[in-house]
């Protein structure tokens, strides 16, 4: 087992954190060498990111406990540390809250809200509005908190262009490397029905799912906390409704919920990959029944690849709008296609 997540963390370390965040970056090199780390780590379910929960789970502690490792957070400290002599003082606090984060890998889950991923959806939502004149109904699997499915409540900068909420008090910027936007982001959607599935949503009101929501955010990634932060503020005067379940089971019926009159859009990003084989089957089985009846779009990545979808069913035929190469994981970059 350890020779196996020696080589999760290495590949963490160099696909993931370099360029993005020094302190992961180290860390994740360090903990492949260290059998101790590795045993530890051994615990977090295997349908799990695991860097990703020992990481967030750390820093959920931190936020409550002073240690040394505090020094290598920018979130705890104005004199930040080198995150070359931080994995003494992390070995030291993993050795020393080994119950607390046994307790943590057995109840958390992997549920980062990237707000920012709405550069991306936000195209695709104009595009489907124009399209059909009628209001959205929203539903997103793997919902996590329900941030994104406040989209329209958010402003979008592409380079030189800004679109959406021009009221909003939340900035989405977004860097598109691809083809030319759409002329329909100039016109904003109207969503009429909000909806989030996840095994255990997430509430902002709570203070424990809250900071859960933050432990997940890595280090450096400050302006990623500001933008989480502010959505928060926003969504938490939406009509979001958030539903605990398994979608895959439970998608049918909240469909049949939304009325006819309605474009239905059924969304996930970063969730599939901790899909099992039999999980993405009954989604796709789900989705094609919701079909038979009417419409709906699937927009999603992890399904299948990496990279970002958008399909119109309809009538048991799937029909591929578009295809977008993998845009950068905290949606800082993407690649438009038309």
């Amino acid at each position: 087992m350890t020779r196996n997540l020696k080589g999760i963390f290495e590949q963490f370390a160099q696909q993931e954190c370099h360029n993005s965040s020094p302190l992961y970056e180290q860390l994740s090199y360090a903990i492949a060498q260290d059998e101790a780390i590795l045993r530890i780590a051994a615990q977090i379910p295997k349908e799990q990111p695991i860097p990703n929960l020992l990481f967030a789970s750390v820093q959920y502690l931190l936020m409550t406990q002073e240690h040394p490792l505090r020094a290598f957070y920018p979130r705890f400290t104005d004199f930040v540390q080198s995150p070359m002599e931080a994995f003494p003082h992390f070995k030291d606090f993993v050795l020393t809250h080994t119950q607390e984060l046994a307790y943590l890998f057995a109840t958390k889950r992997v549920q980062t809200n990237e707000v920012r991923r709405c550069a991306y959806l936000y195209p695709m939502l104009c595009d489907i509005f124009e399209q059909h004149k009628k209001p959205l109904a929203l539903i997103e699997v793997g919902t996590s908190a329900g941030l994104q499915l406040g989209i329209d409540h958010y402003q979008f900068r592409y380079g030189d262009t800004t679109v959406g909420d021009q009221t909003s008090s939340l900035t989405l910027q977004s860097d598109n490397r691809g083809e030319s936007l759409p002329k329909s982001i100039a016109k904003p959607f109207e969503v009429a029905t909000r909806i989030g599935i996840d095994l255990r949503t997430m509430n902002v009101n709570e203070e424990e799912d809250l900071d859960w929501l933050k432990a997940l955010v890595w280090p450096e990634h400050t302006d990623r906390l500001q933008l989480l932060n502010q959505a928060v503020h926003i969504t938490r005067e939406l009509p979001i409704q958030l539903v605990d379940g398994d979608a895959t089971k439970k998608l049918q019926r909240i469909a049949t919920q939304v009325p006819e009159e309605e474009m239905l859009v059924i969304f996930h990003t970063y969730v599939a990959n901790q899909f099992s084989p039999e999980a993405k089957m009954n989604l796709m089985q789900s989705l094609i029944a919701i079909s038979k009846t009417r419409p709906v779009y699937h927009i999603y990545n992890n399904l299948y690849d990496e990279q970002l979808h958008q399909d119109f069913l309809h009538e048991h035929q799937i029909e591929e709008i578009r295809r977008i190469d993998q845009a950068e994981s905290h949606a800082r970059w993407f690649k438009w296609k038309n």
